[in-house]
């Protein structure tokens, strides 16, 4: 994946915590720090989108489309 060179302004509280895990080599540098950060939120921003789509569902129509043509396959499987 080909990287972007962008220009950010922080808050200098966040850039002396962002910069001591580069000392302790948690980080090779601020720029991948700060992309670790930011695929993270980007992450979690979407799960969470998901999650708010999936509350929308109704689960007895959820059920039934899982259940549609159920009953026929049933028949031809083995009892245990």
């Amino acid at each position: 994946m080909t990287s972007a060179k962008i220009a950010i302004s922080i808050n200098s509280q966040y850039l002396k915590r962002l910069e001591y895990f580069v000392r302790c080599k948690t980080f090779k540098n601020r720029s991948q720090a700060i992309e670790h950060a930011v695929i993270h939120e980007l992450e979690r921003l979407e799960h969470g989108r998901l999650a708010i789509e999936c509350a929308k569902l109704d689960p007895s129509i959820e059920m039934n489309l899982a259940d549609e043509g159920l009953s026929e396959d049933l028949k031809t499987w083995p009892k245990y």
